[in-house]
């Protein structure tokens, strides 16, 4: 399913029983990731991802889909990126607007979470405008003038919205994901200003 962003997509209801698979991306699917991506972002729900930088991160990327009469279709997007041994990052989360409200949204992030664990590493973290959605799926809201992790901030350092970031941080401790032993201490970072 192709979601552009100059229309509306066309409506696609999933039959209520339709269940919702998450598998890992492939390149066949990063123009619909794209896209969907695009369309929130024209939105203002969240910021571009260019072509080549969703090929470049492909591995990090998992997709949803769900079951419809005439087969599978594209229902959403999210990636786990790796920040440090003991922190990563969900983003490009961005469930189909034509699904919404069907689970996808907490299926990516369970893809996520899962894959966090299966890498070990115990801090799972996303920068959002949907502190609801997150704070459902077991994150808290922290407070941004507080210490964070100094790789968070230095992938925002390639964010248009580096100055003036009005989006919030949420964290989650995975239970049962052991912290890291004998991690190298991660480079300084650079804080956006305003926020100490």
């Amino acid at each position: 399913m192709r979601v552009s962003s100059a229309t509306a997509p066309q409506q696609v209801t999933p039959e209520p029983a339709s269940g919702v698979r998450v598998r890992s991306a492939t390149a066949a699917d990063v123009p619909a990731i794209f896209e969907n991506i695009g369309y929130w972002a024209s939105q203002g729900k969240m910021l571009v991802r260019p072509i080549p930088s969703i090929f470049e991160n492909l591995r990090d990327f998992f997709v949803a889909e769900v079951d419809t009469p005439s087969g599978p279709v594209f229902a959403g997007n999210g990636s786990l990126h790796v920040l440090w041994g003991d922190i990563a990052e969900i983003r490009g989360l961005a469930v189909a607007p034509d699904v919404s409200a069907r689970g996808v949204g907490r299926a990516l992030v369970a893809a996520c979470e899962a894959e966090a664990r299966r890498l070990g590493i115990p801090i799972v973290f996303a920068w959002t405008y949907s502190v609801g959605f997150f704070e459902k799926c077991g994150f808290t809201l922290i407070d941004k003038s507080r210490e964070l992790h100094p790789r968070v901030w230095s992938e925002c350092l390639r964010c248009p919205f580096f100055g003036g970031c009005n989006e919030n941080g949420l964290v989650k401790r995975l239970e049962g994901v052991p912290m890291p032993i004998g991690l190298p201490e991660p480079p300084p970072a650079q804080v956006p200003p305003g926020i100490r």
